[in-house]
């Protein structure tokens, strides 16, 4: 492969190990259940040699050693040896990875960032303690209960620890804010803090609706059910759903999400496992949105759940997948919470799509090459072209309506829409993936809030603000200072795709979510295909009448 091939691989690995990690831990998780009598019941013979060691170790070993730190490494390499989405969860990063699943969590109500060993509020949850009490976008937060956090090399599970709490309680903090020469003191009371699984629903063009999907949590369900309401009161008659990024989440949320596509009685996913008896899931005769057209987003990072609602509509012929071939996890998994609050994720079944299809990947060749699976589709040149998707004809399948699909792999789409290949955007990704960009937005942002406080909606600041030439080369300058060389041609180039990206990460500074995608969703191939699609009609994304089917920071 040429240099330069491997050059714009290289910068895409951080993005592609943390993809790996979040949808390990957030991925398929089927049902939530505690042990009333712990995990470990009895005393088998093989937990008393566990015991038998552990005990051994911590009172004859030359140097003094940590039992629980022991333990939880003993439960890590056993599970390492069973498949890549069994996980065990430390009681300190329990909620962490839970509460997104929740809906909802207990805190003060900020979104942050750490630029500099500073906790920077991004933005306050509207009707939350934060903003009840005063704080503002552009805060910084000096002390914690009387405690000193700037300048201080903080994780963010550092900072949730400090200031996630129960309902109810209090936590004393000193705010820096610009103009303000003193340190202003807050008292939060903390509070149930909503957590929405949809980024945003809108209508991009009349009649189109786009809702972005971004886990499938207990309130998805309901959040979608008034954001189909919603758009449709708005006039919407075809639907694009976007679930590029969803590692996944409940079970019961993408099977209520199916049925709401679906007709009655048709086949949704079931699934199987050594000792679970196989389980089937119908669509209802509830469905609101059965007959109308839809296409679906999806890409490498799309996993789990997201795999169960594509699957489910790619193989009853009722819409159009468009995109990049998905995660592959057709694993599930159950909770347990342990005594001591940790938890144990442990894979007990698989799931199939209607078809019989289980679209889970590959992982015996151990976790590394699993994790790094994603990374080798861009060395195949899969991410850039359809020619070099995986076919294996004894996985494949065949659709009422004729249409072939193969499992062993994630889903493949029905229209793909690969990673732009041009070597002359190397200098735009690179300001991605360093995060140039994005911290160069932040910072003027930050700088600017007072002038820019006049935009108090999308359409106001989509009107009234564009980068100049001056910000460009502010955002040159601070690229050559992060040690990313000067390219004019590259600059030339990419300028309006850097223009728009950093106009779309100003407004999410400012406004939030609602105005970052739709300035955003601008420049994006695989949506602009997708409203091509439903402009030219939609009936290939509508339902097909043939009868009825056998029977994934805040505080």
């Amino acid at each position: 492969m040429p240099m330069k091939s491997h050059t714009r691989i290289y910068l895409y690995l951080p993005l592609l190990l943390a993809l790996a990690l979040a949808i390990g831990l957030l991925g398929g998780r089927y049902l939530d259940r505690l042990s009333p009598n712990g995990l470990l019941s009895g005393n088998p013979s093989g937990i008393s040699k566990l015991q038998d060691i552990l005990n051994y170790i911590e009172k004859e070993y030359v140097d003094s050693v940590d039992r629980e730190t022991l333990t939880e490494d003993a439960i890590v390499a056993l599970l390492r040896d069973l498949d890549p989405h069994s996980a065990y969860i430390p009681a300190r990063e329990y909620d962490q990875v839970n509460d997104p699943l929740m809906g909802k969590f207990e805190g003060i109500g900020v979104q942050f960032n750490m630029p500099e060993d500073t906790i920077l509020i991004i933005q306050v949850i509207p009707g939350g303690p934060s903003e009840k009490a005063g704080l503002m976008a552009g805060d910084r937060i000096v002390t914690v209960d009387g405690e000193a956090v700037a300048g201080k090399s903080l994780t963010t599970l550092d900072v949730m620890r400090r200031l996630k709490g129960d309902k109810g309680t209090r936590v004393e903090l000193e705010i820096s804010r610009r103009g303000y020469a003193d340190l202003l003191p807050y008292t939060i009371i903390r509070d149930v803090i909503p957590q929405h699984s949809i980024d945003i629903s809108y209508l991009p063009e009349p009649g189109i609706g786009y809702v972005r999907l971004s886990r499938f949590s207990m309130t998805t369900a309901e959040e979608f059910d008034q954001a189909l309401k919603d758009l449709k009161a708005d006039g919407m008659r075809k639907l694009i759903l976007d679930l590029r990024g969803n590692s996944g989440g409940f079970l019961d949320a993408a099977i209520a999400l199916a049925d709401e596509f679906l007709p009655d009685d048709q086949l949704i996913v079931y699934t199987e496992g050594r000792a679970r008896p196989r389980r089937f899931a119908y669509a209802t005769a509830a469905g609101d949105w059965e007959t109308q057209p839809l296409i679906l987003l999806i890409d490498e990072g799309s996993a789990s759940a997201s795999e169960i609602l594509a699957g489910a509509i790619q193989d009853n012929d009722r819409g159009l997948i468009l995109g990049r071939r998905s995660f592959g996890k057709g694993l599930v998994q159950e909770q347990l919470q342990l005594p001591d609050g940790s938890g144990l994720r442990l894979t007990v079944a698989r799931y199939y799509s209607p078809t019989g299809r289980c679209i889970q990947r590959p992982y015996d060749q151990g976790a590394d090459a699993y994790a790094m699976e994603i990374m080798d589709r861009f060395h195949g040149g899969e991410m850039e072209s359809n020619d070099s998707l995986p076919v294996n004809d004894s996985l494949k399948y065949t659709t009422p309506g004729g249409k072939v699909v193969y499992g062993g792999g994630g889903i493949s789409p029905d229209i793909f829409v690969g990673l732009e290949k041009d070597e002359r955007l190397g200098y735009y990704n690179q300001l991605i993936n360093r995060g140039i960009l994005y911290n160069y937005s932040f910072s003027y942002t930050d700088r600017h809030r007072p002038e820019m406080a006049k935009f108090k909606n999308t359409e106001a600041f989509d009107r009234g603000f564009s980068p100049s030439p001056v910000m460009l080369q502010e955002l040159v300058d601070l690229a050559r200072r992060e040690g990313l060389p000067e390219d004019p041609q590259g600059l030339a180039y990419a300028r309006e795709r850097i223009t728009a990206l950093l106009k779309a990460y100003i407004a999410r500074n400012l406004i939030g979510d609602q105005a970052f995608f739709p300035l955003y969703l601008r420049t994006d191939p695989a949506f602009l295909r997708a409203l091509r699609e439903m402009r030219s009609g939609g009936e290939t994304a509508g339902f097909v009448d043939r009868g009825r089917a056998q029977k994934p920071s805040t505080l």
